[in-house]
């Protein structure tokens, strides 16, 4: 059990510092995982930035993912539950193109803009935990295809399961990986909702301004 966000993100960052890492970089998915990502970039003296997938969900089970999309478009499908569900081609891609104007507003209010570089870096991907990691391995993927040095995944908690399906696709740093687990929240003591202005101040402090039509 964690205190709060910060609590869990101290102990992680601990961990991560036991590591030798070349020009890393801290890319945190929001909204909690912001102030996870904040505390651990702090603690080793390196740069924030954030990264948004967004989970597509199934028709009228909007909690169960028939995959995830990038800001670019990329969609990582969940193909299996889409074929056994029989999910239309057409719903699909008016999922996508909703949840894609939700990242680009998010990414333009969070960080001014959508562009990257992490050719040749170590990237440190950090949430405040994980159940299916379905947003997670979305944004692995997207990752891998932009030729970092190394990919650590950074997480306070998820299941058992699905940190060992993590480990087969990046380094995994993680604090605790139970077998019975039903939500990321049940770990902390406090697990309250990180607001968007919250996200916006901590990416400030490190010079990022938001993007105005």
């Amino acid at each position: 059990m964690f205190k709060d966000r910060v609590d869990a993100a101290g102990k992680l960052a601990k961990k991560i510092h036991t590591l030798k890492i070349e020009e890393p970089i801290v890319l945190a998915i929001p909204r909690g995982g912001v102030v996870t990502g904040d505390v651990i970039a702090k603690e080793l003296g390196i740069k924030l930035d954030i990264i948004v997938s967004r989970k597509v969900g199934a028709p009228n089970n909007p909690e169960l993912a028939i995959g995830a999309v990038m800001h670019d478009g990329s969609f990582f499908p969940n193909a299996d539950i889409i074929s056994a569900l029989n999910i239309p081609k057409k719903y699909i891609e008016q999922e996508i193109a909703t949840e894609l104007k939700e990242i680009e507003r998010r990414l333009n209010k969070f960080r001014g803009g959508k562009d990257y570089d992490l050719t040749g870096k170590t990237v440190i991907l950090v949430d405040d935990g994980i159940a299916t990691g379905a947003t997670m391995f979305a944004a692995i993927k997207w990752i891998r295809n932009q030729k970092p040095k190394r990919l650590i995944v950074a997480i306070p908690v998820g299941p058992s399961d699905t940190i060992e399906r993590l480990s087969k696709v990046a380094e995994v740093v993680v604090l605790d990986a139970p077998v019975f687990f039903s939500a990321v929240g049940e770990f902390y003591e406090v697990f309250e909702q990180v607001e968007d202005y919250r996200v916006m101040e901590i990416m400030s402090s490190y010079g990022y301004r938001p993007k105005t039509k």
